[in-house]
Parts: structure tokens; C-alpha cells; sequence
């Protein structure tokens, strides 16, 4: 059966969140789907919170949703039509300079996670903020991703930082949702040597459905699909993904963080931002249903899409869980 994994998703950071516009993505003929659960600007009171709410939510859903931990496991609700899910950390922050701690959170479903959001840190460095490369604790705390058997991600983070992380991570590395740099100028998307970089470590990088990444304001499965075939044609089908960063927003719920926020900070003017993330536009999930198509019109042979779509991410996932 062929798994069509999506690599990053996005509900309201708040415990009552509403599952179901996951729906959706299961009818699109989504298989697995990767939610975050926090970003370097959450507390850390407020990602227990979250996923103590969110865990319990998948749990009471049993005949549409089931938490993962492995490959095994999302065959298995593949084939019982539940969509399978996993959690994924946006930043170092929420590890609290403790290696530990990336264990910790493993054992609550998170099975992904990058250093920087954007920003830099004691860990890693953001692709927004100065360049440092990976600091000594982002060193041992690379190790201790790779030990508890998480998806090291390097979305988010900068070019540099990214590349000290890659040479120094012992198993595939990620980008769960980035673009090609050759193709759009953003500081979010990745150049040609972080992707071959990425690649020469197994690694995947998943395209973004972000309209400002893909450089269109409409996006759509064709403009995916061309990010999609940049990357395979430099470094081989077997080294893209899809992770499209569709953001569910509830306008019920208020998920920001507590206390002073700065969405600028964050989210700077200065990078293209139009300060609030959210005005920026979104490949609709129904992209999934017209996904293979584009790619094949871009010139992939059906089993390269397949690949694109969730086999290359799920066999990473194989080598890293």
C-alpha cells in the first residue's frame, strides 16, 4: 500500500483544539500527518498542556485517529482507514538546555523536532537572525535526538547552523516543510548545498505549500510540484517530500502565548513578513488529491510521485524510529 505522509500540519496550540479538520486530510488520502505541538515562543507549560490535550483527543477518536510511533504502526492504520498521526517541536527552547528532555517528549508522541524557530538560541541558529553555526550543547543535543530515535529536522533554521547540524547528525536528516532558494529568494527556503547536504545524509527535504516560499499567491499542486522536481533533479526523487504547513486556524480558540508576544520578532518585516503568518496563503489540502498528476507533469515516472508523496519519508522514518 502506498502511505502518503504529510510532514508538518498545524491546529491551534491550545488543548481544546478541534480534530476534526483532519478530516480532510484523510479524505485527500493523506495517511500520516505530522502536528506541531509547540514553538520556540511557547512556554513549556503551555506544550504539556497541549499535548495532554491533544492525546487525549486522539485517543477518544480511536475509528478516525491513532498516535504512532512507528512505520508498523501507520501501515497498520492505513489499513483500518484511520489517519495516523505524530507530533513534531518547532525549536529548541521547549528543551530547556537539557538533552534529556528530547527522550521526554519522544515518550508523548513527539517524533520530530528542529532547533531554532526562526530565531537563534543557546542550540542552534534561526534563518532570520545571525549566522553562529551549532553551539556545543546543539552538538550534544543532536546526539540525543539521534539516540531517542526523533526525525532531526532543519526547517527553520539557518543555512550554516543546518549544515553543522547534518555533518554532525549520524542519521538522516529533514526538511520538513522548505523550499528551494534557486527558485524563490527567502530567507525560510534552502539552498542548493543545504539540499545536497540533506541528501548526501539519506535525508528528505519536504516542499511547503506557503505561497510566499512558492512564490505565487494562489498556490497550487503545480507550483509544489515544480519545487518538488528542483530538488530531484539535483539530488534524485528519492530525497523530496510534502510537507504542505497547512495551518487549521479555530478563531475560537486564542493560542498565543502568554505574556508579552511579539509577532515581529518572530515573524520579521524585514524578512517578507506582513507581521501576522497567518495572512499568508496556503496550498488547499485538496492539493493531496491532484498531487501525483502535477509531479508526473513535471517529469516523474508515477513511482518517483509515490515516493514524493510519503515513501521517501517513511522509509527515513524506518531508519530513525
Amino acid at each position: 500500500m502506498t502511505i502518503h505522509w504529510e510532514a508538518h500540519a498545524c491546529l491551534p496550540l491550545h488543548p481544546r483544539a478541534d480534530f476534526s479538520p483532519l478530516d480532510s486530510l484523510r479524505a485527500a488520502g493523506v495517511h500520516y500527518v505530522s502536528v506541531n505541538v509547540g514553538m520556540d515562543m511557547n512556554p513549556v507549560a503551555q506544550i504539556l498542556s497541549v499535548l495532554a490535550g491533544f492525546r487525549a483527543r486522539i485517543a477518544a477518536q480511536p475509528e478516525r485517529l491513532r498516535l504512532v510511533a512507528s512505520v508498523a504502526e501507520i501501515r497498520a492504520a492505513a489499513a483500518a482507514g484511520v489517519l495516523a498521526v505524530g507530533f513534531d517541536l518547532e525549536g529548541a527552547l521547549p528543551l530547556l538546555e537539557q538533552p534529556d528532555m528530547v527522550a521526554l517528549y519522544r515518550d508523548l508522541g513527539v517524533r520530530q523536532i528542529h532547533f531554532a524557530y526562526n530565531r537563534n538560541n543557546s542550540v542552534a541558529d534561526g534563518c532570520h537572525d545571525a549566522q553562529r553555526g551549532l553551539t556545543p550543547l546543539g552538538r550534544r543535543m543532536v546526539r540525543a535526538v539521534n539516540e531517542a530515535g526523533l526525525l532531526m529536522d532543519c526547517a527553520h533554521t539557518g543555512r550554516r547552523c543546518s549544515l553543522d547540524i547534518m555533518a554532525a547528525s549520524a542519521k538522516p536528516v529533514v526538511f520538513s516543510h522548505a523550499n528551494p532558494l534557486a527558485l524563490v529568494e527567502h530567507g525560510r527556503n534552502v539552498s542548493d548545498e543545504q539540499i545536497r547536504a540533506c541528501a548526501a545524509t539519506g535525508g528528505v527535504v519536504c516542499i511547503s505549500g506557503v505561497s510566499a516560499f512558492l512564490g505565487t499567491r494562489t498556490p497550487g499542486a503545480g507550483d509544489v510540484a515544480r519545487h518538488a522536481a528542483h530538488v530531484a533533479n539535483l539530488v534524485g526523487a528519492q530525497h523530496v517530500g510534502i510537507g504542505l504547513d497547512i495551518g487549521f486556524h479555530q478563531n475560537e480558540l486564542n493560542d498565543d502565548p502568554p505574556g508579552d508576544h511579539d509577532p515581529d520578532y518572530w515573524w520579521p518585516r524585514a524578512a517578507g513578513y506582513n507581521r501576522a503568518v497567518e495572512r499568508m496563503r496556503y496550498t488547499p489540502v485538496e492539493t493531496w488529491q491532484v498531487l501525483s498528476g502535477a509531479l508526473q507533469e513535471v517529469g516523474m515516472s508515477a513511482a518517483e510521485a509515490a515516493a514524493v508523496m510519503g515513501g521517501n519519508m517513511l522509509r527515513v522514518a524506518g531508519q530513525v524510529w
